[in-house]
């Protein structure tokens, strides 16, 4: 199994090449699709979008097209400048052109590093200026707001590529002359071969720097999970299309055979008629986007009927979206919760079945999986680790990211005799069975676990959309609630549902469109916090 992994030279390789023994050891994205399409290029894939980069491509593609569309996008950044090494910047609006235009960059050997286009002027121009001048792609809209914003894109940059209608001060990328072929370049199993960014919920995001061994590394336990299934099927993937999650779980689908469904629209209504249509088998999506799912297990479409496996990871999921999803299926539905993080990659999991779904503990995150990271508690007080004094997660192996980028000293803080500090705090149970409570900087004396009060309210409440527990003046612990639909929040039934909670000030209900959110749609707590503080 691990062999389809393995990308076998067409040429003769390197010397270089041949000392690393970099085919054999490391997942180099750019000849990911060629790979495939020697295998399986009629395999399809179907969008629920236009592609920027290519809007003549159309909407179902196979995997033989693909690797034809990777290819010559990468003859034309070659063209405009980018070479093995080198930074390219992908900063545009969500779309699965986000995964070929990286694919593309890697292919010529240069390092992609996708940034949010949520990401403000500012901040992108400060994580422009730590990667020391690369080229930029981008597109129209993006380019308008940082030039309107006076962001000095000449001096911070190489040069601005364009998809679309970039305008002004762009190189269009269909312009270019993509007939010459580049051959692929393999750079070292521990080269930069991609930069990703944290969520950055507390202050600018970090830069993640992703080598040909760690995204190798990351596939381990999910190549052991495909391998214990009978049967494959078409998997759904919705994700933000330049998170590292998103090229791990195409890499899967196109080595392993499996036909994708690339989701772009996660709104409910959009959702149940694509998925009505395609019947998906497996759902990979964030918590979220499930949340924000659960009306549909009443749909009459039946868009979650056909679906033998959900999975998430990013952040915690609630077990009353996990328990409707479940019952929505068809099957005998498994519900895969995998924990981890951005510079970790999967470092634990567990399944839910329909049968036992009632009985779910949403603070349980599940074991070590095989062939992936060893975990362990440390304490914080000298006491050993409990479910009342939970200690830091701490997490081992060669999937954890290599630095981050023009910050090592900060990179180095999290590491403790090779350990990575996650920023999590929690147990383990007497089965050994991993519990994350809180992040450790979220915690709010004398509460408990935020989450697990998070968990329960929804339980009890099924008008909630959402809601937050998160330190308030005075250090209160204050619930943000969001309705469904917005409705008023009914002060009694809110009352009867936090009797067991005296330590929970009144809550503060929102609309859910003004919750702030991460790329990856987390809740930004600490900006919550803020605007508590300051009466907004």
């Amino acid at each position: 199994m691990a062999g389809t992994l393995l990308y076998k030279l067409s040429h003769r390789p390197t010397r270089a090449q041949a000392r690393t023994s970099v085919h054999r050891h490391g997942l180099y994205l750019g000849v990911v699709p060629e790979r495939a399409a020697r295998a399986r290029g009629g395999m399809p894939l179907v969008l629920d979008h236009d592609l920027d980069v290519l809007p003549e491509a159309g909407r179902r593609l196979t995997v033989s097209q693909l690797a034809g569309y990777v290819a010559d996008i990468a003859n034309r950044l070659a063209v405009a400048g980018l070479r093995p090494g080198g930074h390219a910047v992908i900063c545009k609006a969500p779309n699965f052109d986000l995964w070929l235009l990286a694919t593309a960059v890697e292919r010529i050997g240069a390092v992609p590093v996708m940034l949010s286009q949520h990401l403000d002027s500012e901040a992108l121009a400060a994580l422009l200026a730590r990667l020391e001048r690369p080229h930029l792609i981008t597109d129209g809209p993006k380019l308008r707001s940082l030039t309107e914003d006076g962001v000095d894109l000449a001096g911070l940059t190489r040069g601005v590529i364009g998809v679309g209608d970039a305008g002004p001060g762009a190189v269009a990328l269909a312009g270019l002359d993509g007939s010459v072929p580049v051959r692929p370049v393999l750079r070292g199993l521990d080269e930069p071969a991609m930069i990703t960014h944290t969520s950055g919920t507390t202050g600018l995001p970090k830069l993640v720097v992703h080598t040909p061994r760690t995204m190798r590394s990351r596939l381990r336990p999910q190549l052991f999970l495909l391998g214990l299934m009978r049967k494959r099927g078409t998997v759904a993937i919705h994700l933000p299309f330049g998170h590292s999650r998103t090229f791990a779980a195409m890499s899967l689908c196109l080595l392993q055979g499996m036909p994708a469904l690339l989701v772009r629209d996660g709104a409910p209504d959009a959702v149940a008629g694509f998925f009505a249509e395609r019947r998906p088998w497996l759902i990979e999506a964030l918590p979220n986007s499930f949340l924000s799912w659960e009306e549909l297990a009443d749909d009459a479409r039946r868009p979650f009927a056909s679906v033998k496996y959900f999975s998430s990871t990013f952040d915690a999921i609630h077990p009353r979206t996990v328990r409707r999803l479940l019952h929505a299926s068809g099957q005998r539905a498994q519900f895969f919760q995998i924990y981890g993080q951005s510079e970790v990659g999967p470092a634990a999991g567990r399944p839910y079945f329909r049968r036992f779904a009632h009985r779910m503990d949403g603070r349980c995150v599940g074991y070590a999986l095989p062939g992936s990271a060893r975990v362990r508690l440390v304490s914080r007080n000298g006491r050993r680790p409990s479910q009342h004094n939970p200690g830091f997660i701490e997490v081992r192996w060669d999937g954890i990211a290599k630095t981050y980028h023009g910050e090592q000293e900060r990179y180095d803080a999290n590491l403790h005799d090779g350990w990575w500090r996650t920023g999590d705090v929690g147990y383990r149970t007497s089965f050994g069975c991993l519990h994350m409570l809180d992040r450790d900087f979220d915690t709010i004396p004398g509460v408990g676990s935020n989450l697990e009060i998070e968990d329960i309210l929804l339980d009890e409440l099924a008008e909630l959309a959402e809601v937050v527990v998160v330190p308030g003046p005075g250090s209160k612990a204050v619930p943000v609630v969001c309705t469904h639909r917005d409705e008023p929040l009914d002060p009694d039934r809110w009352r009867a549902a936090t009797v067991a909670y005296p330590q929970l000030a009144d809550p503060v209900q929102i609309p859910l469109a003004e919750l702030p959110r991460t790329a990856t749609l987390k809740t930004r707590r600490v900006e919550l916090s803020q605007r508590l503080a300051a009466g907004r």
